[in-house]
């Protein structure tokens, strides 16, 4: 379209992807640019999404599907509004786009999994790296239509001097339903933009429901926690459940695009309680109404907490017996150990292990860990470093726990301690400067855990989730690769740096000692 569309919603690059069927390899685009090639990481970790002639993707993030979604019902027409691919702006911005509205979970690389990834790697993350490419598309910079800015991650952009620096009128914080039809109403009017906006709760109610299908059929059914951790945003403390008719009706966008759904919360599990309490028929009807849908083959999930799977093991039992979990085909969702100590716990998140006690936290995820082994649930879990108050005994309790799950088929991902939401100004992040040596050997207990479990996920997954075989055969060298890799620089760093993880880096970083074998190297300029 010459002309080009009033309205544009796009995201970067690294979010229009499905990720070859495995929603958390999008935790890819976390990885600074350089560590594989170009070539490799897009068409192998991050292939794009369909695009038809006009640039109008096939499937797109959800966020980006909910603004849509709000625009269409309050006025706007279908004919002003396009989802387009970043790629293919030429194509659909033109004389007459007066607005673009683009989704970013990370657009500066500063959240939790990407700022430890960058740190311990360096270079710059993918996703910030496509976001201001976005930003400075040619047809954007020749059109100049004013750029709104939402997401996860609109938070990183709330300093003025670095707004005007990219080139960004406005930046929604929060939940942006509510607000966006007056904000986009007011770019196609040519009125003035406020810089930021702090997007207001939305009520079930004002929660539309997407038009179009979401990458790899995401599917929300209930959003905030409630379980008021000190580090959360005051978002997230209302909890929200949608009916089941409006879940199915989502369920239905994305069958008709070929995507099974994947079931979106901060715990799934507790959908339809009414206070902390696992309301087990609210659960097992909706996974039931979800798996007996016309057409759905799979149900997925996004995120489950640990207190939820071990205070409710029947219900575990249950939606593993309607989705026909079994050990070749298991099921698979995000949770978070953030830490071993009660202390910890009792200190910044009373709520997380309700309806258990704080002192009892250790014991739970030890559980749950046996709760979903026993019913072929593979966890994904985080653990926090540097939360405040943080002292060496906790981080021994840390460790200690981390042995314990050793034998469960899970992931355990440590992170550096962000400070951002309820910590914003309270707290300091941490990073690789901070790192001592308890916290060195925290951080390569779990990634020995993973590479202990790598090889059978990485098999296992593969050959379930990936049907070309050419991209499942070099994901799996890749993969097997570093984890190759990481083993012998694990051991390393226990050997000659006696856990001092970060003299290793700035090792590695200066180049006296060499973290790829000469071939290696050979065949990534190669690639490059």
């Amino acid at each position: 379209m010459k002309q080009g569309f009033p309205v544009v919603l796009t995201a970067d690059r690294t979010l229009m992807s499905e990720y070859n069927g495995g929603i958390f390899l999008g935790f890819s685009a976390c990885i600074p640019r350089g560590l594989i090639p170009d070539s490799v990481y897009f068409s192998l970790f991050c292939p794009s999404v369909k695009a038809d002639k006009n640039g109008v993707v096939e499937v797109a993030p959800y966020g980006t599907r909910k603004i849509e979604a709000a625009l269409l019902e309050n006025g706007f027409s279908r004919e002003e509004v396009i989802v387009a691919h970043p790629d293919r702006l030429d194509r659909v911005i033109g004389p007459k786009t007066k607005v673009i509205g683009i989704t970013e979970n990370d657009p500066l690389g500063i959240g939790p999994a990407t700022s430890t990834f960058t740190q311990i790697f360096g270079g710059e993350a993918y996703m910030a790296v496509k976001f201001r490419e976005l930003l400075r598309h040619p047809s954007i910079r020749r059109f100049k239509p004013k750029i709104i800015v939402g997401g996860p991650g609109a938070w990183q952009l709330e300093n003025e001097e670095l707004r005007r620096e990219l080139g960004i009128d406005c930046v929604v914080i929060g939940e942006g339903e509510k607000v966006a039809p007056s904000l986009f109403e007011k770019a196609l009017n040519g009125e003035e933009l406020p810089r930021v906006v702090y997007g207001e709760t939305a009520s079930i109610e004002d929660i539309p429901t997407i038009k179009g299908a979401a990458v790899d059929g995401l599917v929300e059914v209930a959003r905030g926690c409630g379980r008021g951790c000190r580090f959360c945003v005051p978002t997230l403390q209302l909890y929200r459940c949608l009916p089941i008719d409006r879940i199915l009706k989502e369920v239905e966008v994305n069958i008709k695009a070929g995507r099974n759904p994947i079931l979106h919360a901060e715990d799934v599990l507790r959908y339809g309680a009414k206070g902390i309490e696992v309301n087990r028929e609210a659960v097992i009807n909706l996974f039931k109404a979800v798996k007996g849908y016309p057409g759905v083959e799979r149900v997925g999930i996004s995120h489950f907490a640990l207190a939820s799977v071990a205070s409710a093991p029947e219900v575990i039992e249950e939606i593993s017996d309607i989705l026909g979990i079994d050990e070749k085909n298991w099921f698979s969702g995000q949770t978070g150990i953030e830490t071993g100590s009660p202390e910890l716990i009792e200190k910044l998140m009373r709520g997380k292990c309700k309806p258990f006690t704080p002192e009892e936290w250790p014991e739970v995820v030890l559980r749950a860990f046996e709760i979903l082994s026993e019913n072929n649930w593979v966890p994904c879990a985080t653990l926090i470093l540097g939360l405040p108050g943080e002292k060496e005994r906790d981080l021994e309790a840390t460790v200690d726990l981390i042995e314990e799950l050793r034998p469960f088929k899970s992931l355990i991902v440590p992170l550096f301690l962000v400070a951002t939401g309820g910590l914003k100004g309270k707290a300091e992040s941490f990073g690789l400067e901070e790192m001592g040596q308890r916290h060195s050997e925290v951080f390569l207990k779990c990634w020995e855990h993973n590479l202990d479990w790598g090889p059978t996920l990485i098999k296992e997954w593969t050959e379930r989730n990936i049907r070309n075989p050419i991209a499942r055969h070099g994901v799996k060298l890749i993969l097997s690769y570093a984890i190759k890799q990481g083993r012998r620089l694990i051991d390393r760093c226990k050997k000659e740096y006696y856990y001092d993880l970060k003299a290793m880096i700035e090792d590695l970083k200066s180049e006296r000692v060499k973290a790829m074998p000469v071939t290696t190297r050979f065949l990534y300029r190669l690639l490059s």
